[in-house]
């Protein structure tokens, strides 16, 4: 019997963070394919002070100098039995990764790594663009008959942002989903 996140009280509270373009686009297999400081901004406001949790294909594209990320607890998630995360944890499995994070974790992905806690996780913290993006990376669907959108910010325009192959503004939003 599946159990759902709100039924458990011993699960942890697992809230997946990300910034994605109208297509879902999250990334681009080596980065994000874009650069909005608002949206970095808000990552900060919202991940400071917490344990993160991502996939190695995340870590590795971070850059050098925010490995880890500051003022974070950081595990990374790898399979490769050989992979060492300096400043970090690394957990082997999912299984051992949940453990880690005892009571929660923001889960920054990658892509396969919002797959694997998409069914556990109790709230999505979504940065939306109004723009395409190039990326073959997507984010997870969040199903309205499981998710709901418990708040929503009004459009706001970057200053200074910018997306890879999108000439226009760029238009952003941040969006909180809590599991029903």
């Amino acid at each position: 019997m599946s159990v759902s996140p709100s039924e458990d009280s011993s699960a942890p509270h697992l809230r997946m963070v990300w910034a994605q373009a109208r297509d879902h686009v999250i990334g681009n297999g080596s980065g994000m394919p874009w650069h909005v400081p608002e949206d970095m901004k808000h990552f900060v406001q919202v991940t400071r002070r917490n344990t993160v949790l991502m996939g190695r294909a995340t870590w590795e594209s971070l850059t050098p100098k925010f490995r880890p990320l500051p003022g974070r607890r950081n595990i990374v998630l790898s399979r490769d039995p050989d992979f060492v995360a300096e400043g970090a944890e690394v957990a082997r499995t999912l299984d051992e990764a949940l453990d880690l994070v005892g009571d929660g974790a923001d889960v920054l992905g990658g892509g396969s790594i919002y797959a694997a806690v998409h069914d556990v996780a109790s709230e999505a913290i979504v940065t939306e663009f109004d723009a395409d993006a190039i990326g073959t990376v997507r984010a997870p669907e969040l199903d309205p008959k499981h998710w709901r959108a418990a708040e929503t910010s009004e459009w706001e325009t970057s200053e200074s942002g910018h997306i890879d192959g999108w000439d226009g503004p760029v238009r952003y939003r941040f969006i909180r989903y809590e599991r029903i």
